[in-house]
């Protein structure tokens, strides 16, 4: 099938109810991609957008934009002829009033926040979504504004720790800022990764100010910012601390509490230390992503889920792609936007920013004058490798400057001491190898008290640790156990069966049985 290179028209009347979303002037689709092509009008067909015209030569784009009018423009960047960015780059030189979104691969997230900046709405990483695909597009035909100019993410209020925005000369970092502002305009999840100390908490708090800012269009608009540490919380815990409770949901419960969800209202909802959730509670938490939607303990009916939600962990992708430690279903719904934060090691030329900023708030607190900065400091600095990154960097200099007397430049030794005492532990934690033990060491038997499981018997101890706790939450009914489970009531009745003799109508906890709803 070879499809030509002028655009064109994918028009009908669709199905019942879908003039509410197919708008009067149609949808141009560029991709050199007939593959591509034919999946988005397609998906867009599936949710009611019918009015569509797919262009697979870029150089016929012009063209059409002088001759036609379109309600929204769809370009992928990498095309041969004329690259998407190219194009946009043409819209706007001709003041064409028309909102466009990039579509592009996982390499080019710096080109399409580029585009962004340049007026771009929104941008999609291949491959796309269907969900994720009609969320962008639906916000464009409602009429959102084009963005302004680009701004710098800062956060509102931000914490102690944070040092204020985030100040860098480095070009990594300079992307990570300007891929903030791009998040923002986005209500899907976002996930930052990094490790400890290296400021993820305050890139959260950027994609909230930025959010801010674009809805008020300039002026900031004051929406909660909820932070959450999910580490060490039980189901539980987790469940009651995100959802709330109802009066009655469980011994003690005298009244009912409100969760973070819904204090962050249509705000953002940090959940730092992701990574550290049990898989039952992470699959409580894929659910409502999914479902967009929440019960709080205790209640019947789901309450919506309005708020932005934003992740952080310093797993690596690696590690979290491992299924032993986490979900995938949830990594990919979480990683919609993902964005990586470098260590302080690779970006030392943040050093002459972050350094002043931090012995300036120290002489803060201590109320005494900042001292001055010796010459041997900086490099002093680019010598050690930061462990706990920009953390540590501004604890080091909080001691150094408290311990510091009199009115002369900055005393180097506490730095010293303390660089010396963190490479001191860490040789201890992690001692070299020796030469007698470089040749491999013969693996410990496996004690013969407790046969190893097989992995099959395994994931069933693991399913059912999960479904007798979606039972537990639903109150033994079956039909909530198996919504909260995402699978069929008959599905989870043909389940229970085979768990080790818990039929419908036994016992799962004292006083707790199982019905079938």
């Amino acid at each position: 099938m070879t499809m030509s290179p002028v655009a064109r028209p994918r028009n009908s009347h669709g199905t019942q109810g879908s003039q509410a979303l197919t708008p009067s002037a149609p949808i141009l689709i560029v991709d050199d991609e007939e593959q591509a092509l034919t999946s988005y009008a397609l998906n867009l067909r599936f949710s009611g957008i019918t009015n569509t015209m797919l262009c697979a030569d870029s150089r016929a784009v012009p063209g059409l934009l002088a001759s036609r009018t379109f309600s929204l423009v769809m370009l992928d960047l990498s095309m041969p002829h004329t690259t998407g960015e190219e194009i946009l780059a043409h819209m706007r030189a001709r003041g064409l009033d028309v909102p466009a979104i990039v579509i592009t691969g996982h390499n080019e997230v710096e080109t399409a926040v580029r585009c962004m900046q340049a007026g771009a709405l929104d941008y999609l990483v291949k491959p796309v979504d269907r969900a994720r695909l009609l969320a962008a597009v639906t916000q464009a035909l409602a009429g959102r504004p084009a963005p302004g100019p680009a701004v710098t993410a800062q956060p509102a209020a931000p914490p102690a720790d944070s040092g204020g925005e985030l100040l860098t000369r480095n070009p990594a970092m300079r992307a990570v800022q300007a891929q903030l502002v791009a998040v923002a305009r986005s209500r899907e999840p976002a996930l930052v990764v990094g490790e400890t100390g290296v400021g993820k908490e305050l890139a959260a708090r950027g994609i909230h100010a930025a959010a801010g800012l674009v809805a008020g269009l300039g002026t900031r608009v004051a929406r909660p910012f909820i932070g959450c540490n999910v580490a060490g919380l039980d189901d539980v815990m987790l469940s009651d601390t995100l959802f709330g409770h109802k009066k009655g949901a469980y011994t003690g419960a005298q009244g009912g509490r409100a969760g973070l969800m819904e204090e962050a209202g249509d705000g953002t909802l940090f959940l730092d230390e992701i990574g550290d959730l049990s898989l039952s509670s992470q699959l409580k938490l894929l659910r409502c992503i999914q479902e967009r939607e929440y019960y709080p303990l205790g209640a019947d009916a789901p309450r919506p889920m309005e708020c932005r939600l934003v992740a952080a962990t310093n797993k690596t992708v690696a590690e979290l792609l491992d299924p032993a430690v986490f979900r995938r279903d949830l990594f990919f719904r979480l990683r919609t936007h993902l964005i990586e934060i470098p260590p302080l090691r690779d970006r030392l030329e943040d050093l002459s920013l972050l350094v002043p900023l931090f012995l300036e708030e120290a002489a803060r607190q201590t109320r005494m004058p900042a001292p001055a900065i010796p010459r041997e400091l900086y490099p002093l600095l680019e010598g050690y490798p930061f462990p706990g990154n920009v953390r540590e960097l501004k604890s080091m200099l909080f001691h150094a400057c408290t311990l510091h007397q009199g009115s002369g430049p900055l005393d180097l030794a506490p730095l010293k001491g303390w660089m010396d005492s963190v490479r001191q532990g860490l040789e201890h934690a992690a001692p070299p190898p020796s030469p007698a033990a470089s040749a491999p060491a013969a693996p410990a038997p496996l004690p013969a008290r407790e046969a190893l499981p097989t992995l099959r018997q395994a994931e069933a101890r693991v399913a059912e640790d999960v479904i007798l706790q979606a039972l537990k939450e639903a109150g033994g009914n079956q039909s909530k156990a198996a919504k909260l489970l995402g699978i069929s009531r008959q599905a989870l009745h043909k389940r229970l069966k085979g768990l080790g003799g818990v039929t419908p109508g036994q016992h799962v906890n004292p006083g707790q049985h199982v019905n079938q709803g």
